[in-house]
């Protein structure tokens, strides 16, 4: 597996080598200083060029970066958009192990768009055309403080499709309970968390893509439990997560309601939970949301 400075070599050496390449900015992971380095992080690569359509046309434009397993085109074909013109990608996985995601970009497309994320770091730039850019950061992935009607809604968008879950169980469909605990359900949860954890810390960090650094800002209690979440579609597995789900979305959805200063629809939380639990014949007279998660 070629290393970091073979890679980038060989990546500041095309650009230099390619009269059409004015300069080269870097993002992802790899200008991220608190991701942790490993083997599989991509090396985000954007070239700037006065046009896109020249590198679109030669498919053997890219065959100097390595041998191929295999790419993907994300803006050719059934993908392709008019903004093709301005910004265009090759997702390549080489043969040794790297990966590179590597765009051609005009410079009022980078101004516009590209640049305006915080983890933009310039490695190439002799004509001086590309702005003055701060240290990298993920500031522009941190946790945002919502403000009532943004709580609300998450709160309303969690309870309300709880009875989607409450049918796929009743039809015996696993595959749709799975779809709505992990599209809407435990996606406002891992939102739930956050803000929990930026009241605790600062609204000043990031969870990481898929939640995967919330566990540095959370209890280990409260990383485990959602953890607890996830499940296979084994009906009784299945019902436990999602209950889980349910005890660890209430619970922290009054903390963070408090924290900020903002109401918590119990009553909303409580139809819904009722709901759910008639859905699966286990309803119980008096029935009430649960109050704490696990």
């Amino acid at each position: 597996m070629r290393n970091k400075q073979e890679m980038m070599s060989l990546i500041l050496s095309t650009a230099k080598e390619d009269p059409r390449i004015q300069a080269v900015y870097m993002n992802g992971s790899r200008t991220n200083p608190l991701a942790e380095p490993d083997p599989f992080q991509d090396y985000d690569i954007v070239y700037i060029v006065e046009e896109t359509q020249s590198f679109q046309q030669d498919p053997g434009w890219i065959d100097r970066f390595g041998e191929r397993l295999y790419m993907q085109l994300p803006d050719s074909g059934i993908w392709h958009t008019a903004e093709a013109g301005q910004c265009y990608g090759w997702l390549i996985q080489f043969a040794d192990g790297n990966r590179l995601d590597l765009h051609v970009e005009t410079l009022a497309h980078a101004l516009e768009n590209g640049l305006r994320e915080s983890l933009c770091q310039v490695l190439l730039d002799p004509q001086g055309i590309l702005p003055c850019l701060p240290e990298s950061s993920d500031r522009s992935f941190w946790v945002q403080r919502p403000n009532e009607e943004q709580f609300q809604a998450s709160c309303n968008e969690f309870w309300w499709c709880l009875n989607n879950a409450a049918k796929g169980f009743w039809r015996e469909e696993p595959t749709s309970v799975q779809e709505m605990l992990s599209i809407v359900l435990r996606p406002e949860l891992l939102r739930m968390l956050s803000w929990k954890a930026g009241i605790r810390h600062g609204f000043t960090f990031s969870v990481g893509k898929s939640g995967k650094y919330l566990k540095r800002y959370c209890a280990p209690s409260e990383w485990e439990a959602y953890l607890r979440t996830y499940a296979s579609c084994d009906f009784p597995v299945l019902r436990e997560a999602v209950e889980r789900a349910c005890r660890l979305f209430d619970s922290t959805a009054r903390e963070v309601a408090e924290g900020l200063g903002f109401a918590y629809d119990e009553q909303e939380a409580r139809a819904s939970w009722n709901d759910f639990l008639h859905g699966r014949e286990l309803r119980s007279a008096g029935a009430l949301p649960p109050e704490k998660a696990e």
